[in-house]
């Protein structure tokens, strides 16, 4: 074997290809990608496909809470509405709410808890700030911030972006303190590793240190906890629209179609079946999917 044959099969993996070689090795993982994907292509590329026959009022009123079929797969509601578009829009609009509000969630957390962990003299107040809301009871705060501010966003911004607006800031300024946590733990121990020390004394400002030492070295955390809420903010808002205090009646969501069929639920229990398993295995893929990201990045753990 030649010199350079050698250093070619002696190079080690890249970070992504290590971390994915131990994703793959997860089998809930790959059922938790394999559902998702499968979930996020039902909602955007399903109305593409799937473009039921439009009816009149008057057929519409005879084709009210029909069961499954060949013209309707997940039956028709109270408005003889096709189950399954409903669905589909329903879908588009819970999995927006939980990547939005985790993006801002996790901004919130990620920059309270490296500013905490970084800087001594902001720490205590941050983390007071954290603790603070922390013990505040969630659900009726959201549902005070709701009652409060959605009629005045509906009259600004309509009641649909209105609606999604609100709830998304809602759930993201009231999730991000177990991220923030997190990462200001990461923080104060990155922070008296030697290349950190190295870089502050050859005098580099504190931005510079926290942009190309602190950040790469806390995305590990700041990942898992995205994919935690994802879970958690597509839950809360199924919260707030089955207590009908979420999205307008005619911008569906899983949580609004579970509200609505709670009603019918005895007579036609496909009503609440397949918004609850679409919220349920949506859940559920995220968090093993969240389970085997912090396994393959963590290199204590990673190729066992």
């Amino acid at each position: 074997m030649t010199d350079t044959q050698s250093s070619v099969a002696s190079r080690p993996d890249s970070l992504g290809r290590a971390v994915w070689t131990q994703f793959k090795k997860h089998k809930g993982a790959l059922f938790g990608l394999v559902v998702l994907g499968l979930l996020i292509a039902f909602s955007v590329l399903g109305p593409l496909v799937w473009q039921p026959e439009k009816l009149s009022v008057a057929e519409a009123l005879k084709s009210r809470n029909l069961g499954p079929s060949l013209a309707h797969p997940m039956g028709t509601d109270q408005l003889g509405r096709d189950q399954m578009q409903r669905m589909m829009a329903a879908g588009k609009v819970s999995l927006a709410v939980g990547f939005v509000a985790m993006v801002l969630a996790i901004f919130l957390g990620t920059l309270i808890g490296v500013l905490a962990g970084y800087f001594k003299r902001l720490d205590s107040p941050l983390m007071r700030l954290t603790d603070m809301f922390l013990a505040l009871p969630l659900v009726p705060l959201l549902l005070v911030m709701v009652m409060l501010f959605r009629d005045r966003l509906a009259g600004i911004m309509g009641p649909e972006m209105g609606a999604f607006t609100l709830i998304v800031t809602a759930i993201g300024v009231t999730s991000w303190m177990h991220a923030a946590r997190i990462v200001r733990g990461e923080v104060l121990a990155l922070k008296e590793r030697e290349y950190v020390l190295a870089s502050r004394s050859i005098g580099a400002p504190p931005r510079r240190v926290i942009l190309r030492h602190i950040l790469p070295n806390v995305v590990s955390s700041v990942m898992v906890a995205a994919t935690l809420g994802v879970a958690e903010a597509i839950i809360t808002e199924s919260v707030l629209s089955f207590l009908g205090l979420g999205f307008p009646p005619d911008f569906p969501t899983w949580g609004r179609l579970l509200f609505e069929g709670l009603e019918y639920m005895q007579m036609y229990p496909e009503r609440v079946i397949f918004p609850g398993l679409a919220i349920s295995l949506t859940v559920l893929s995220v968090n093993y999917m969240g389970d085997s990201l912090r396994d393959a990045l963590d290199p204590r753990i990673r190729g066992r």
